[in-house]
């Protein structure tokens, strides 16, 4: 597409004729409008959503936590209280598991505790089901 621009004088010079190239400026402007066209409907779009009310009525308790301490020779203490055996600890752990809301363990090794004791008392909770289960920091523990 191009548009004719030139004079109609009576010389006898050839006519100058200068084509202006349109293409390019119809490109742009397609552009644009589809630019208009896309951003539109964004900037006028909205969710409605029909939240529930917040209700301050129900009071945040601190978990139940009990600490499993095991010592650097392989005994198990259970809220500081010594376990005599492995069925003693999986008692304690079966009791938890069997909660509603099920408290929190939180595994304390001592740094020189052998692996075999800490991976039997994490083997055992999963097991049983014990959902709340953490390993907490590995610092010595002595009794």
């Amino acid at each position: 597409m191009g548009m004719n621009v030139g004079s109609s004088s009576g010389s006898d010079e050839p006519e100058v004729m200068m084509d202006v190239n349109t293409t390019p400026l119809i490109d742009v402007m397609l552009v644009l409008i589809v630019m208009l066209i896309i951003t539109i409907p964004i900037q006028l779009h909205s969710v409605n959503l029909d939240m529930p009310p917040p209700s301050n009525s129900v009071p945040l308790k601190d978990p139940v936590v009990h600490v499993v301490l095991i010592d650097f020779d392989g005994k198990v203490y259970w809220d500081e209280n010594e376990l005599p055996n492995h069925e003693a600890v999986e008692a304690k752990l079966a009791e938890v598991a069997a909660e509603a809301d099920q408290a929190e363990v939180h595994i304390k090794p001592n740094k020189l505790a052998e692996y075999g004791a800490v991976a039997a008392v994490m083997a055992s909770a999963q097991r049983l089901g014990v959902k709340k289960m953490g390993m907490v920091g590995n610092e010595q523990y002595v009794k």
